[in-house]
C-alpha cells in the first residue's frame, strides 16, 4: 500500500519516497564523515567559493555586453 502524504507536512509524494531519500542522505552522510581525505578549513573552502563565483559573474557580465 502506498502512503500518500500531504505537500504541507512533506516534499515527497509518498511515505515509501522519503523514507528512500533518507537511506540516501544518511548513507551520504556517513560516506563523508568516512572520507580519510583531511578537510578543508571553512576561510579555504569559501575562498574558492567566492573566486568561482566572481568568475562566473565575470563571466555573465562578458557575455551580457558582447
Amino acid at each position: 500500500m502506498v502512503t500518500k502524504l500531504s505537500p504541507i507536512v512533506s516534499e515527497f509524494e509518498t511515505q515509501e519516497q522519503a523514507d528512500s531519500y533518507d537511506r540516501w542522505f544518511r548513507a551520504r552522510v556517513q560516506a563523508a564523515l568516512d572520507d580519510p581525505r583531511p578537510g578543508i578549513p571553512h576561510d579555504e573552502a569559501m575562498a574558492k567559493l567566492d573566486k568561482l563565483l566572481e568568475e562566473k559573474r565575470a563571466l555573465r557580465a562578458k557575455r551580457a555586453v558582447g
